[in-house]
């Protein structure tokens, strides 16, 4: 039943991008049917082969053992305001774990570490997706690194690019996480036990792979390729820093602006969800609507808020990625929150869930890769102003796409999670 599931599902979304399409007549089915497949064939490895769930489970646990360096790192510096179970927990624990991780991803782009794995990963799906040298690059970059940090990879390519080519490189951006990101993620749905980290790490390392052909389909489907495009199929060997201690003190000043970034949204994104809140509630009390939406789900809903408006509205897309009915309005919520929030305030949430027993194993499991990539409208801006740095003559590609991208990241995220559903 759950294959049949998680089929039916992908099937939908295929064809939701089949309507968006801006040319039907060009879609390349066969790179829709390699993708679908490479994705299931990809999740069946990570999640069925032990062979392939144990060198993840190597490399998780090198992260696992990361976040518990800087950790122990923040407790030094910060005292009992970093203990595991501190009421200050995610403020002094999981946003110097983004510091820590920033300054790790440099290293290892510094000693060509990262190249060679993106190398290896593109050039697989450039021989089974028949992808260009430029989006090919792109698409394995930002599996393993942020959205605006993957296009350097392909800098000399921008100005280049095919319309098709862009947008490719957008979703896959829309689609996956940050390197950078990853532990605090592992750090916030593990909590302090190492065990639980490198059990969602798992997830969420296979979560990021297996987007990366979900955003090539949505990508190809909604803007065909069209135009000529360029094969040329070489990593710059730009350096991060001129040596290992120079590219470890620039990488740890990016996530220090990062980790600073993403306290900024939350405060103000949390702030606004608590002030929504507090007047829906309001009118909840006045108007009897509070004790309707108590009764009408059973309890999953205290009050009218801006949390089962969300679960409302995202219902539907909870169902179609295989999530089963008592948990839809609750999965629903998180979609909502990652979309027009951002992840973070998702994962945040979905922590909070788990801890109170409130989503049964499964539907944490699908929610956890249906909220691993940064399509949000925040990421909209990020996007369109990072890129366009790098290459001002495509400025009005990113503009005008802005929204499809959005759109094409969160459906990949949706496909990968009913790939996970079925498995």
């Amino acid at each position: 039943m759950d294959i049949l599931r998680g089929v039916l599902g992908l099937l939908i979304l295929v064809a939701l991008c089949y309507v968006l399409s801006n040319n039907k007549k060009k879609i390349n089915w066969n790179t829709v049917l390699v993708g679908v497949l490479m994705q299931i064939f990809l999740a069946f490895v990570f999640v069925k082969i032990d062979f392939a769930r144990k060198i993840l489970e190597v490399v998780v646990g090198f992260f696992s053992m990361m976040i518990n360096s800087s950790q122990q790192s923040a407790q030094f510096l910060f005292g009992d305001l970093a203990k595991p179970g501190s009421a200050f927990g995610f403020a002094f624990l999981v946003l110097p774990t983004i510091i820590f991780f920033s300054a790790l991803s440099s290293v290892l782009y510094y000693l060509g570490i990262l190249q060679k794995i993106v190398s290896g990963f593109a050039w697989v799906m450039r021989k089974t997706l028949k992808l260009s040298g430029a989006e090919s690059l792109s698409a394995a970059a930002n599996v393993f690194i942020g959205q605006t940090e993957a296009p350097l990879v392909i800098k000399p390519y921008l100005e280049g690019m095919t319309r098709s080519e862009i947008l490719c490189m957008m979703v896959g951006g829309m689609a996956t996480i940050a390197g950078s990101v990853f532990g605090a993620y592992m750090a916030m749905l593990g909590g302090s036990d190492p065990q639980g980290q490198i059990y969602f790490g798992m997830h969420l390392l296979t979560a990021s792979v297996i987007s990366a052909p979900a955003a090539i389909i949505c990508a190809k489907m909604l803007v065909p390729e069209t135009q000529k495009f360029s094969e040329e199929f070489t990593i710059p060997k730009d350096q991060i820093g001129s040596s290992i201690l120079d590219s470890l003190s620039r990488g740890t000043t990016d996530g220090l602006k990062l980790a600073v970034n993403v306290a900024a949204m939350l405060l103000a994104f949390m702030a606004f969800v608590y002030l929504f809140n507090i007047i829906f509630s309001s009118i909840g009390s006045v108007t009897g609507l509070n004790d309707w939406v108590n009764q009408w789900t059973g309890g999953v809903q205290k009050e009218f808020n801006l949390q089962f408006i969300m679960g409302i509205l995202f219902a539907p897309l909870a169902w179609i990625i295989g999530i089963n009915p008592v948990d839809i309005m609750r999965i629903g919520q998180l979609l909502g929150e990652k979309t027009i929030l951002n992840e973070f305030v998702a994962y945040l949430s979905l922590s909070d869930m788990k801890n109170n027993n409130l989503l049964e194993p499964r539907s944490i499991i699908i929610a956890t890769y249906a909220l691993c990539g940064f399509s949000n409208f925040a990421s909209i801006g990020i996007q369109i102003g990072g890129i366009s740095t790098l290459c001002p003559g495509q400025r009005g590609t990113l503009t005008e796409f802005g929204v499809k991208a959005l759109i094409g990241g969160t459906i990949a995220c949706l496909m990968t999670a009913c790939v996970a559903g079925m498995l």
